[in-house]
């Protein structure tokens, strides 16, 4: 392990797009030291380490051993075993979302990190943007939230229901506004491959009165990712995540200039940097999603799955 005047190792596990994001922003921060990465797809991961300089590593544990902090960028079926072995190991963990493929899994990292006292961070990037928007500050309390997140076809997560992939953002961002889980989920499945949703409609009910609406597809025509916020008193915001601007007819005191905000240019790279963050002062504040709030996340869209009849993994 380094020590405090040393940059933390970091080690990345899974050669994907995501992983090869990850590699880089750790390249790119002088507080950690980028030394590897661990895929069972050998010429991905020789790539990588290739392109920074690092070890693609032949062995997941010789890689822990090694480092100080773990992405875990891998399949969603495998985060939990990576995950686990990083955490046992008294390393620190940001886990992509979702943070695992069960519940129980999750819970089980989370009983981890608190024994060992590590961070465990879940890659809920749309949240930056939110705070970047000033949506975490002092504001009416939200009613009513409408969201539609809507992919073109990828092969990519094919993995998980199109709730564990794309809704989970907006779940993760509802959570957070309501401060609870769900009292009352309803779902209707509009489009499967193999028993898992491509595209998939909810209605959450919270204990507080609080209604969300949320869609998302993974087989449209078109990409559109928006969302509309009623709060208390009347005040109702649109917000457009893919263009990056909301209209805000009521005048709450949020930031127009969000786009510009290094949060919200590059929200992936703020959570990696927020991770470090954390990792190297415990007392550091952040809208990032901890591992109790992936956990929360991940059982609402297990809990969305089965209300429309999904499957929630292969």
């Amino acid at each position: 392990m380094s020590n405090a005047s040393q940059p933390l190792r970091a080690g990345v596990v899974g050669a994907g797009v995501f992983g090869g994001y990850h590699a880089g922003k750790y390249a790119g921060d002088a507080r950690t030291e980028f030394i590897g990465v661990f895929d069972p797809v050998r010429d991905r991961a020789r790539a990588i380490a290739r392109q920074y300089g690092a070890i693609a590593f032949t062995s997941l544990n010789a890689m822990i051993e090694e480092a100080d902090i773990i992405t875990v960028a891998s399949p969603a079926l495998f985060h939990h075993d990576a995950a686990h072995r990083a955490l046992a190991a008294g390393r620190h963990v940001l886990v992509e979302k979702p943070i695992c493929a069960t519940v129980e899994e999750g819970r089980e990292l989370l009983e981890l990190a608190r024994k060992y006292g590590r961070v465990l961070q879940v890659g809920h990037q749309e949240r930056f943007v939110f705070a970047a928007m000033g949506l975490f500050g002092t504001l009416p309390p939200a009613r009513t939230l409408s969201a539609r997140r809507m992919g073109t076809p990828s092969p990519r997560n094919l993995d998980v229901s199109v709730t564990l992939d794309l809704m989970i953002h907006d779940i993760d961002l509802v959570l957070a506004l309501a401060g609870s889980a769900p009292s009352k989920v309803e779902a209707d499945m509009r489009a499967e491959r193999g028993g898992l949703a491509d595209h998939i409609v909810t209605r959450l009910e919270f204990p507080g009165g609080q209604v969300a609406e949320l869609e998302s597809s993974r087989v449209a025509a078109d990409r559109d990712r928006v969302m509309t916020i009623e709060f208390e008193g009347g005040a109702v915001l649109d917000v457009d995540f893919i263009r990056k601007r909301f209209e805000n007819g009521a005048g709450l005191p949020l930031d127009p200039g969000f786009a510009d905000a290094p949060m919200a240019k590059d929200s992936l790279g703020a959570s990696v940097q927020n991770f470090v963050s954390r990792v190297l002062d415990p007392a550091h504040v952040s809208p990032a999603a901890d591992g109790q709030a992936g956990v929360l996340a991940l059982e609402t869209a297990l809990a969305i799955d089965a209300a429309a009849g999904s499957l929630s993994r292969m």
